[in-house]
């Protein structure tokens, strides 16, 4: 399944990672020691909050349609 949700990336001095943020699946965030390892642990996170969100019969966010400019 391909998602196509808008993420944030960061560098968290606290917690001396990366993170990585779905904004529009509340509490969808991950880490990791580098920017790629981030992205591809929310990938994971976000395929679990996902089929959880699915068991538990509730709707899914659409991803949202942003304007792509020329």
């Amino acid at each position: 399944m391909m998602l196509h949700y808008e993420m944030i990336l960061y560098w968290c001095q606290e917690d001396q990672a990366f993170i990585a943020e779905v904004p529009e699946l509340p509490g969808c965030a991950a880490d990791g020691e580098t920017y790629q390892e981030a992205l591809q642990n929310v990938e994971i996170i976000m395929q679990k909050w996902i089929e959880t969100v699915q068991a538990l019969g509730r709707q899914i966010p659409e991803p949202k349609q942003h304007l792509m400019s020329a």
